[in-house]
């Protein structure tokens, strides 16, 4: 098979039909540079991402606590510097954690 016709058996494989018609309609460089990125995408890997958004989380503990915080408006330039760069290196070694939290969004809305 030719390059064109692998790349729109991998779009079929993968339930992309969309892809495919956008391809039928593109010419020369265009269809060449579209399907150089389509050929650039792990489509197994984002099917299994996916999928793993639909498997149940188990949670070990059911414990909610508060956090220290920090008043960003009160820190000198210095030590926001510091904490900006530990939390860079934090980021770099992947040892992160998402916080959510809510409050005063009605008021900064004005509703």
């Amino acid at each position: 098979m030719d390059r064109i016709q692998d790349t729109v058996q991998l779009l079929k494989t993968y339930n992309q039909n969309h892809v495919i018609k956008l391809l039928n309609q593109l010419k020369g460089k265009q269809r060449e540079e579209l399907i150089e990125q389509i050929n650039k995408i792990d489509f197994h890997q984002i099917m299994e991402l996916y999928d793993s958004t639909k498997k149940e989380i188990e949670i070990r503990e059911n414990k909610i606590e508060n956090i220290a915080y920090l008043d960003k408006a009160k820190l000198s330039k210095e030590k926001i510097e510091e904490l900006d760069a530990l939390g860079e290196c934090v980021i770099r070694k992947g040892e992160y954690a998402v916080v959510t939290m809510a409050g005063g969004q009605g008021s900064r809305l004005r509703s």
